[in-house]
């Protein structure tokens, strides 16, 4: 059995060496089927929920979005913080501070969710009701996220230390973790919804239970001798030196999620406000809900595809070798810009079946179809957006991967959805998704550009 010395060298020698496309991959498949089982167990709650519960449960899940996206917010804060010093450190070879990460990451993660579950559970109802449920919708929301927020501990272990165990050298263990979880997800959805008539409270507790299950199998591959980085007792303290590398990194995925749930709040406050009845606005939110789905699986793919650059952008950033990271950027962004445009292309085809995936219901299909044609015009920008913002992660450039973030959140979109909307009604919320995540493409773009322009310059001065 190889030692983990001689395991990390093995590791280290293919990253400083293999052929990019072969790194991308292997590193990418992994990076992929993880964010993709992150999607799917939204998607397949949304699923059986929307067509084993009744046509305005999934109105009722989509109010959950701004609160659910709000405490996970945490999870990515450290996760990305976290996974992306590790990956930098052990590219400059200091495994000790990649194991104290760890455990500073490990304490920060029970900290922040005891934080956010205890006011949130106090005035769940109250948020509801100023998030736009009603009597028609708030028992679906309500008892959805009595379970679910409690269980969130498990689902923010799960992610965000399986992006840390990717990082530091076992992408395919991470897919095996998740995995696991999402089929189990998928099974105890059927079971409890349809078998045992739980309805709501069923795919919630089905979620719960499968992220538990992930989370164990995750903490203990860093409780083995075998892992690149353990938890260890000494590092089970908080050092500020190393919560501040966690948290300058992470802060840029931190507040994109709070700028969604944000978002999530306003968008389905505009629907409610332009649309002609209190019925069609539950039926309009019902449909972000719905596109909200099909558009989570294109961006988790993309998201996988930039995640599993991570650690080669990294570890040749930390070693200075510019030409393997330009590669890596450009075959990562083309693949996702290529990704983007399919997803539009499907959008714009074959609008009704997607809907019908997420309800029978004919007047929830019809509204869902027409929303999904006009918001997914700019998707493949998205592709670029992500990239790059993964990009400036990854080199602990988490300045600008908070600009960017930023910029499609707060620059473009929000002026949008107040703006469009006085012009052209609902639609108008519709038009603003494709707007903003075309601007932000664009400006990723110029920002990469000079990003290697600069580097250049640096790395010919250092004689590299």
């Amino acid at each position: 059995m190889e030692s983990p010395t001689s395991q990390h060298t093995e590791r280290t020698e293919r990253l400083a060496h293999e052929r990019i496309p072969s790194l991308l991959w292997h590193y990418g498949i992994p990076a992929v089927v993880g964010t993709m089982v992150n999607a799917l167990y939204s998607v397949v709650d949304r699923i059986f929920i929307g067509q084993g519960v009744s046509e305005f449960a999934i109105t009722g899940l989509a109010l959950t979005f701004p609160i659910l996206i709000f405490i996970q917010a945490f999870g990515m804060l450290i996760g990305v913080g976290a996974s992306s010093r590790v990956s930098i450190l052990l590219g400059e070879g200091k495994h000790d501070d990649a194991e104290r990460i760890l455990g500073n990451a490990l304490l920060l993660t029970i900290v922040t969710q005891v934080m956010t579950l205890v006011p949130v559970m106090i005035w769940l109802d109250d948020i509801l009701r100023a998030l736009g449920a009603n009597d028609r919708t708030l028992p679906f929301a309500y008892d959805y996220l009595k379970i679910m927020i409690p269980g969130n501990i498990f689902s923010t272990l799960c992610f965000s230390f399986n992006a840390i165990m990717r990082a530091s050298g076992y992408p395919y263990k991470a897919m095996i973790t998740m995995l696991i979880g999402a089929g189990l997800n998928t099974l105890l959805d059927a079971l409890f919804i349809y078998g045992f008539g739980w309805g709501i409270e069923g795919a919630a507790w089905a979620t719960v239970i499968a992220m538990a299950v992930s989370s164990a199998f995750v903490m203990q591959h860093f409780l083995s001798s075998k892992s690149e980085v353990q938890f260890r007792k000494r590092n089970m303290r908080f050092s500020s030196e190393q919560i501040l590398a966690i948290l300058s990194i992470g802060m840029s995925p931190f507040f994109l999620q709070l700028l969604s749930s944000g978002i999530a709040f306003l968008i389905n406050k505009t629907l409610a406000d332009y649309s002609e009845s209190p019925l069609m606005a539950d039926r309009a939110i019902g449909a972000y809900g719905i596109i909200n789905s099909a558009a989570l699986v294109g961006f988790m793919f993309m998201l996988g595809i930039a995640q599993g650059m991570q650690p080669i952008i990294g570890f040749n950033y930390g070693a200075r070798a510019l030409d393997r990271v330009r590669q890596t950027f450009k075959l990562c962004s083309t693949a996702n810009l290529s990704i983007g445009a399919f997803v539009t292309l499907v959008a714009v085809i074959a609008p009704s079946f997607i809907a019908s995936l997420f309800t029978s219901s004919p007047e929830m299909i019809e509204a869902s179809a027409r929303a999904l044609r006009l918001c997914l015009y700019g998707f493949a920008f998205v592709g670029f957006q992500v990239t790059a913002t993964q990009f400036f992660q990854s080199i602990g450039f988490g300045g600008k991967a908070l600009l960017l973030s930023l910029s499609r959140q707060v620059l473009f979109l929000i002026p949008a959805l107040f703006l469009f909307p006085l012009c052209w009604g609902e639609i108008g919320v519709w038009i603003a998704l494709p707007f903003s995540d075309i601007a932000a493409g664009v400006l990723g773009m110029l920002l990469m550009y000079y990003q290697f322009k600069k580097f250049d310059q640096q790395f010919s001065r250092e004689g590299l």
